[in-house]
């Protein structure tokens, strides 16, 4: 049996939500085993990116700066993937998941201070917050709910210090795009449709990070 966007009912419908908090919380305990080592080799820090330590884009969403920041974001996650995992599908769910991920730590890098680490998964829960919004227009419900909380929080984001709104921005940007994309394609060819949905915001997001990495080496020297 499949949701009316595509997603399979199955036995376990949040398996792939339980599998990315049990990862993030996994690397929380690691950070807090070696003193928040993690956080300064693997965090969003944009020096460090731009003279060629690419892969922290990648991994600063899947850390944390203490107990607190990690269980807002997965308690999001947990409330956000309940609902998007079974109308989607695991693995489009997923690929949201990431491609929102990346995308929000590449927005910080571009646009962010190159000598402020950056870490969390907010850009990923913005990129599903994003999703449930252009699903539940494809599906003609309501959607004012979801833009008040998508409102109240990105506003959160520009009042309260030390909180990367940046991150905010990309990450639902790319979850809104990447989504759109994937539901606009028939479901006949869901495979090719969410790859190619999902190679396009990619490579947006490779040509912002190469833009930037060469801003930063002319500026740094």
């Amino acid at each position: 049996m499949r949701s009316p966007l595509g997603g399979v009912a199955r036995a376990q419908p949040h398996r792939a939500t339980a599998a990315l908090i049990g990862a993030n919380v996994v690397l929380y305990l690691a950070t807090v085993v070696t003193d928040d080592r993690l956080v300064l080799d693997y965090g969003m820090f944009g020096a460090a990116v731009a003279a060629g330590e690419w892969w922290r884009l990648v991994t600063a969403p899947f850390l944390h700066a203490g107990l607190w920041h990690l269980g807002l974001n997965m308690f999001a996650l947990w409330i956000l993937g309940g609902v998007l995992e079974p109308l989607l599908g695991r693995w489009r769910f997923v690929a949201v998941y990431l491609i929102s991920a990346v995308a929000g730590a590449v927005a910080s890098y571009a646009f962010g201070s190159p000598l402020v680490v950056s870490v969390g998964a907010s850009g990923a829960v913005f990129g599903l917050l994003g999703a449930i919004l252009v699903s539940l227009r494809r599906l003609n419900r309501d959607v004012s709910g979801v833009v008040v909380l998508l409102v109240i929080n990105l506003g959160i984001g520009f009042v309260v210090p030390n909180i990367d709104w940046r991150a905010h921005l990309g990450g639902l940007l790319a979850g809104v795009v990447a989504t759109a994309a994937m539901l606009a394609v028939p479901r006949r060819h869901a495979v090719v449709g969410t790859l190619g949905a999902l190679a396009a915001v990619l490579t947006a997001v490779t040509a912002i990070a190469a833009w930037r990495t060469d801003q930063l080496l002319s500026i740094l020297g």
